[in-house]
C-alpha cells in the first residue's frame, strides 16, 4: 500500500496562508482580527456609527452636516465610528475629534478609493469586509446613515436585516436627508410592503431625521427606559451577530 506524503509547510509559508488547505488557514486570521479589534473596542460605548459617501467632498452640505451631527454625539457622550476613510466617514471622524468622545475608524484595505483619514482616536485596519461590518453593529447604540451609495446601502440594509430578524438588537437607525432618501422610502412602502415583500411594521425600523439637535435627542429617547447597557439577553444574542 503506497503512503500518502503531505508536504512539508515552513513557518513562513504558514503565515503566508501557503498551506495544502490554504482557505482553511485563513480561521486564522479573522479569528485574530476579531480578537484585536473586539480588545481595541470593547471600552468605547456607547457608540454611534456614521455611514455615508467616500466621495462626498469637505465643501458639500453633507459633509458639513455629518461633522456637526458627529460633534454633537460626540459631546452627548457617544463614541463616534465611522469607516475611517474619506468624505462623509471623513467628516464624522473630524466632528467626533473636535468633541469630547472618542472618534473610531474602522479602516478597510481596498484597491481604491479607501485611505485613512487623520481624525481617528482609535484606528483599526481590517481585512475581512464582514468581521468590519460586524464591528459596526456589535458596538453601536444607534446607526445614523448619511447619503451614500452602495456602501451606504449594504451597510443600512444589513443593519435593517439583522434589527428585522432578532439578530441584533433593537437600536435606532436614523436616515439623514429627507430629499434623498425619498425615492428609497417610496419604493419600500409601495413596492416592497405592497406586494407582500416586508411587513407593514418594518417602516417603523427607521426614522428621518435632518436635525443635528433631534438625531441627538432621539437616540437619548430610544433609550430613555432601557438604558445603554446590554441585557444578558442582548449580550447573548450579539455573539451570534
Amino acid at each position: 500500500m503506497t503512503t500518502r506524503k503531505l508536504p512539508q509547510i515552513t513557518e513562513a509559508q504558514l503565515l503566508n496562508g501557503a498551506t495544502p488547505d490554504g482557505e482553511a488557514w485563513h480561521a486564522f486570521e479573522i479569528m485574530a482580527e476579531f480578537v484585536g479589534a473586539t480588545e481595541r473596542l470593547k471600552e468605547i460605548t456607547p457608540a454611534v456609527s456614521i455611514f455615508g459617501s467616500a466621495r462626498t467632498k469637505p465643501e458639500h452640505p453633507y459633509y458639513k452636516l455629518t461633522e456637526e451631527i458627529a460633534k454633537q454625539l460626540s459631546d452627548a457622550g457617544f463614541s463616534v465610528i465611522s469607516g475611517g476613510g474619506p468624505g462623509i466617514m471623513e467628516a464624522a471622524n473630524k466632528g467626533a475629534f473636535a468633541g469630547s468622545a472618542p472618534s473610531v475608524g474602522l479602516n478597510i484595505q481596498l484597491p481604491f478609493e479607501q485611505s485613512g483619514n487623520d481624525f481617528q482616536d482609535i484606528g483599526l485596519s481590517f481585512k475581512y469586509f464582514f468581521m468590519r461590518k460586524v464591528m459596526f453593529v456589535k458596538y453601536a447604540s444607534a446607526y445614523v446613515v448619511m447619503p451614500g451609495g452602495f456602501g451606504t446601502l449594504d451597510e443600512l440594509m444589513e443593519a435593517l436585516t439583522l434589527v428585522q430578524t432578532g439578530k441584533a438588537r433593537n437600536i435606532p437607525i436614523i436616515l439623514v436627508g429627507t430629499v434623498f432618501w425619498s425615492g428609497l422610502l417610496d419604493w419600500i412602502k409601495n413596492t416592497l410592503i405592497a406586494e407582500g415583500m416586508a411587513s407593514p411594521n418594518d417602516i417603523n425600523l427607521f426614522q428621518v431625521i435632518d436635525e443635528p439637535k433631534e438625531i441627538v435627542d432621539a437616540i437619548f429617547k430610544h433609550y430613555e427606559s432601557s438604558g445603554f447597557e446590554l441585557t444578558p439577553a442582548e449580550r447573548k444574542v450579539q455573539l451570534y451577530l
